[in-house]
């Protein structure tokens, strides 16, 4: 025992054990959040119950199981016979929110009365207020009921949804870029026109009668895309349907209103396939609705890749120059150590202390300085003297720096010095040695760093809540107005939509399965943007290892 002791094997088998058990942990969280995550897009069965309420008459119920759990009957009602006694209850998504007041309801399965999957029963996402059940009655144009050909009343409520989306793409398309571009020039124009005030231009002067051209012709550009809107609008109004819902009541809903409309009791497992990948396009290429927590997530994930592309285009020359300099031109003495014990202690800061300095510093300081001097005529609206995407990429470029600085060193202290004096001893000067020879040949150690960088940047969530991340950004950070890439806009960002969605959600239980599932996409864009460096330090290793030898 005390041979096998100091032969060192105990240390080896601990550490594959601890190795051992990190894979298993992170094999079952990915397992778990995908399982959660993907299993949300999947259309669920809607159910309709016979169940007692609390005065003991029979109520109908109607929604779909969306959770299930064993608890003591203490749990339920204080008076219980049996309070040890364990009972089954369902979480029950009744939807309907604007007449139940709430979209979830718990039931005790040993107390439902009959259960029933009428074929019959719809669900309608709608743009706002969650999930519609109910039993589709008739379908009404400018409020008189129609008679669809052959009695097909689900065909001809799907034809006229298929209108009224694409009504909807057109109006989005007026208001977010036309209307959009059109506010970005008469913004323009409002601070060219305060420009000229600060320069003391005479009024009626030809910069201003220029404006003044300029802003007539937008205004009647805008009038024009204002009433193509009012009447894309009044067309998108016109059909409704009338429902019953689970107490019997009739409501009248405008198909405007609704985003898709579906039976998932009638649905075969083609159909539920087609259905599930449809829901996970919009979930990835959509934009949130309701407060984030339906829809989709694509402003999240453009954010997050943006921002983390203009971090390494940032860090990587910063972190390459400072550890050129300290393995190849500082004095190597007290002062070097002293430099690179601090640059190692900076990986261990808390992120949100970068955050309070990217806020103070950045934002407060730097952009406020920038807005003094180069944009007087938007103060005191701040243009970036706010958090936004160049402040938060500098602030985690920061924050990263020390990662790509070490890599960077050890890749340098790996090269054979011979290598160097060979260069020398040829007649190339030093820097000609450092870019043609030195820096190619460490080139895979700073991919190596990039990809740790890129790796903590894109999960980190603390300082950009400081520094430039918002819950629902209307714009995104790039696009048609100049110059094309807005580093003063504030973004979204995954990591800070699961906080938002998980801890912020007025509707926990209906988020909850957008949590894992916005978790697993952030795992898949970081493993993405690994494989991507790893590709590249792979390519370069090749490429230079002959140099090596």
């Amino acid at each position: 025992m005390k041979d096998w002791y100091k032969s060192g094997s105990p240390w080896i088998w601990l550490n594959a054990g601890a190795v051992s058990i990190s894979v298993v942990m992170v094999v079952s969280l990915l397992i778990l959040i995908t399982v959660r995550g993907m299993g949300h897009f999947w259309p669920k069965e809607v159910l309709e119950y016979q169940y007692p309420n609390a005065q003991g008459t029979s109520i109908r119920l109607i929604g779909e199981t969306h959770d299930s759990e064993t608890v003591p009957m203490r749990q339920i009602t204080i008076n219980a016979e049996d309070p040890d006694q364990m009972v089954e209850r369902r979480l029950i998504k009744i939807g309907n929110r604007e007449a139940n007041g709430l979209d979830f309801r718990w039931i005790v399965v040993d107390e439902v009365e009959s259960v029933k999957k009428p074929e019959s029963l719809m669900v309608l996402e709608r743009h706002e207020w969650g999930n519609f059940y109910g039993f589709l009655e008739s379908i009404e144009e400018q409020g008189e009921t129609i008679t669809p050909a052959g009695g097909n009343l689900w065909g001809e409520l799907q034809t006229r949804l298929e209108r009224v989306t694409l009504l909807h793409e057109q109006i989005k398309v007026i208001e977010r870029d036309d209307i959009g571009a059109i506010n970005y020039q008469l913004e323009e124009l409002r601070l060219a026109e305060r420009r000229l005030e600060l320069d003391k231009e005479p009024k009626g002067s030809q910069a201003y009668q220029k404006i003044a051209a300029e802003r007539v012709k937008l205004d009647e550009a805008y009038k024009v895309l204002q009433q193509q809107l009012n009447e894309l609008y009044r067309e998108s109004e016109r059909d409704s349907l009338t429902a019953t819902i689970m107490d019997g009541t009739t409501v009248t809903l405008s198909l405007a209103k609704i985003v898709r409309a579906y039976m998932p009791n009638s649905m075969t497992f083609g159909d539920k396939v087609g259905f599930y990948f449809a829901k996970l396009g919009e979930f990835i290429f959509g934009e949130p609705r309701e407060a984030n927590t339906e829809g989709g997530i694509f402003p999240a994930i453009f954010g997050t890749v943006l921002m983390v592309l203009l971090m390494a285009v940032i860090v990587t020359p910063f972190g390459v120059v400072a550890a050129v300099y300290l393995r190849e031109y500082a004095t190597q003495g007290p002062l070097t150590r002293l430099i690179r014990i601090a640059v190692n202690n900076l990986a261990g800061v808390p992120s949100i202390v970068y955050g309070v300095f990217g806020l103070g510093f950045f934002v407060y300081f730097l952009g406020g300085s920038i807005d003094a001097l180069f944009y007087p005529e938007a103060l005191p609206s701040p243009t970036f003297g706010t958090p936004g995407l160049l402040w938060s990429s500098l602030t985690l470029a920061i924050l990263t720096l020390p990662v790509v600085i070490v890599s960077t060193e050890e890749g340098l202290s790996r090269i054979p010095q011979q290598i160097r004096e060979g260069s020398l001893a040829l007649g190339a000067t030093k820097i000609e040695t450092l870019w043609r020879t030195i820096i190619p040949m460490a080139s895979p150690a700073m991919m190596t760093g990039l990809i740790l960088a890129v790796a903590r940047a894109a999960g980190e969530v603390a300082p950009l809540m400081l520094v430039g991340v918002v819950k629902l950004a209307p714009t995104l950070p790039l696009d048609g107005n100049f110059p094309f890439l807005h580093l003063d806009r504030k973004f979204m960002h995954l990591g800070f939509h699961i906080y938002d969605v998980g801890f912020q959600s007025p509707n926990v239980e209906a988020a909850r399965p957008l949590v894992y599932a916005t978790a697993l996409l952030l795992v898949l864009v970081i493993i993405l943007l690994n494989i991507s460096a790893i590709h590249i330090r792979n390519h370069l290793r090749e490429k230079y290892r002959a140099l090596e030898h």
